[in-house]
């Protein structure tokens, strides 16, 4: 699929048109020469033509007016004018230019709620269905939603930060390796069906192990099982007493009633710890997960990036839009994780309804006893005895709990072991090897013809808390080299060439932004291999940093300036 055009409109008229076509397009600046130091060509809005395209494949519209320095703030100028004007963007898809047969039409806004715009060839999509509408227009075969669209198209529109400097580690630095192993052989043509439920099952041991660790409370299961039976022996013992005494059948059955209710009393009540332990734990989850939407100190940012020379505002927007997508993914966690919550209050409201009733009938019996005479004589065994009872209840309940989390544990990593088994067969790694040199060979002529090195990708089974997952790495033959936007051009371009032999379903364009570190031979070399080979190639770049034989009308598809930036308003952008 390419891209036709992009359209931003108000309520009264059409802001910008922008058509799109084969090969090599150009968004610049229309500057005076750089001897005249007043204008420059910066934040003008070039890059915010391709975070426009990208909230139109799912992204955040705030990213459009959100401030470089501090993520909590915005452009205001610009927020008011798309949102007061009602300013839509509508993005154009075909699938060739020569002979179009599929045409896809995309509709965002900036407005919330029951005005906001998500339309997809003329219909409203809900928000929580419109990643997934997407996902099963372009990628229909990703049949349970891992790699998501937004991982999926992460390597077709670099605009932020971690996208220009990483190759492969196109997503928040918050991603886990599966996810990035999912992502991966799903781009290499390999059946990932299996992956969301690997995924999920990673999370749900992890939660499983937590959860265990809360209930053992320093004491292994073999240990409660112990002190159990030391219980059991001393509650003989104690009854063993009170039979001695020789009380009537009355006092008898009454005290034995009272003690078989006071073990009833202690068993619900250590179960509704229990599930109280496990509905605080999932609630503590939410909430680190709720906060981490948020509360994000954005120096770690920095630390990230200390090694990287690049100024401070660019890696602030990196932070920004990294966390954009870290928050979506968040609320997929806390979604799956808090599904259990609902059963687990409904129980405990359940437990404490019984324990009400188990109380009365306490009170009940403990008064009926007191009338008998010999019961101040018992009392210290009684006492004794109710402890006991107390004691087996809690490690009953306790010995439960942690076999019923055992038995969880073995069936989710066996679960597992049985995906990774196939995940990790001799057979796959044939497969994976096969694909992965088939790709190189596009990779590697792809990278010598444009800039005389010898670029490849390599995958090693690494381990983590004994789950192994598959590590794909980017390298460069010429280890000295440090031509790492040449390396991710390549790899782009590459993917493309190999995702059309195998026949597996992409997108024929490529989003790039900053590329003034390309030379002029560079760049020269990458319009002509892009036009040769039918892919489109959107770049932003100031236009002083364009060899002179690209500044041509036909390469050009928008020009900005201080006088008349993006969205024609005149701050903001």
């Amino acid at each position: 699929m390419y891209l036709k055009s992009l359209q931003i409109s108000s309520k009264n008229e059409v802001i910008r048109n922008i058509d799109f076509h084969n090969g090599l397009n150009l968004i610049v600046d229309n500057t005076p020469p750089k001897s005249n130091k007043i204008q420059t060509g910066n934040n003008v809005g070039k890059t915010t033509v391709l975070k426009l395209i990208d909230v139109c494949f799912g992204a955040n519209p705030r990213i459009v007016y959100q401030d470089t320095e501090d993520k909590n703030k915005e452009y205001i100028t610009v927020r008011n004018y798309l949102q007061e004007n009602n300013v839509s963007v509508l993005l154009e898809l075909i699938d060739s230019f020569e002979n179009p047969t599929t045409h896809i039409s995309i509709i965002r806004n900036f407005l919330q709620r029951t005005k906001a715009i998500r339309m997809i060839n003329g219909e409203q999509i809900l928000d929580k269905d419109f990643e997934t509408t997407l996902l099963n227009l372009f990628f229909p075969e990703v049949v349970y939603n891992k790699p998501t669209f937004r991982q999926i198209i992460s390597h077709n529109n670099r605009y932020s930060d971690d996208k220009i400097q990483y190759t492969l580690r196109t997503l928040d630095k918050y991603t886990k390796e599966t996810e990035y192993e999912t992502l991966n052989l799903f781009l290499l043509g390999c059946d990932v069906s299996d992956g969301e439920q690997r995924q999920l099952l990673v999370e749900k041991i992890k939660q499983e192990e937590s959860y265990k660790n809360r209930v053992e409370n320093g004491m292994s299961l073999l240990t409660y099982k112990t002190a159990l039976e030391q219980v059991l022996l001393n509650i003989e013992t104690l009854n063993q007493k009170k039979e001695d005494f020789g009380i009537n059948s009355d006092f008898e059955k009454d005290l034995d009633l009272l003690d078989e209710i006071r073990y009833k009393i202690n068993s619900v009540s250590s179960e509704i710890s229990t599930l109280n332990i496990r509905r605080e734990l999932i609630e503590e989850s939410v909430a680190g997960f709720q906060a981490d939407l948020s509360n994000i100190d954005t120096k770690e940012l920095k630390k990230l990036y200390e090694e990287v020379k690049v100024n401070i505002s660019e890696l602030q927007k990196t932070f920004e839009e990294l966390v954009s997508y870290h928050n979506k993914m968040i609320q997929e966690k806390i979604k799956f994780i808090s599904s259990e919550l609902p059963m687990i209050k409904s129980n405990i409201a359940v437990k404490k309804s019984e324990l009400e009733d188990l109380l009365k009938k306490e009170a009940e019996y403990a008064s009926k006893i007191a009338k008998y005479d010999s019961f101040e004589t018992l009392e210290d065994i009684i006492e004794e005895l109710n402890n006991a009872y107390r004691q087996q209840g809690e490690y009953e309940t306790i010995i439960k709990q942690l076999s019923e989390i055992d038995n969880n544990l073995s069936m989710y990593n066996s679960e597992l072991k049985t995906i990774s088994d196939g995940l990790f067969s001799v057979d796959f790694k044939k497969d994976l090897d096969a694909r992965i040199e088939r790709f190189n060979k596009f990779f590697s002529a792809v990278s010598k013809e444009l800039y005389g090195e010898n670029y490849f990708l390599s995958v090693d089974i690494n381990e983590s808390k004994g789950k192994k997952f598959y590590k794909f790495s980017a390298y460069n033959m010429n280890l000295s080299s440090g031509k790492k936007q040449g390396e991710i051009l390549c790899f782009d371009i590459a993917y493309i060439l190999y995702a059309r032999q195998e026949n597996i379903p992409h997108f024929d364009f490529l989003l790039n932004d900053k590329k003034e570190l390309l030379h002029d031979n560079q760049l020269e070399k990458v319009a002509d291999f892009v036009a040769k080979h039918n892919i489109q190639l959107v770049l932003t770049i100031l236009k002083d940093k364009l060899p002179q034989s690209l500044v041509k009308q036909e390469n050009i598809i928008l020009e900005l300036s201080q006088k008349d930036k993006l969205f024609r308003i005149e701050n903001g952008e």
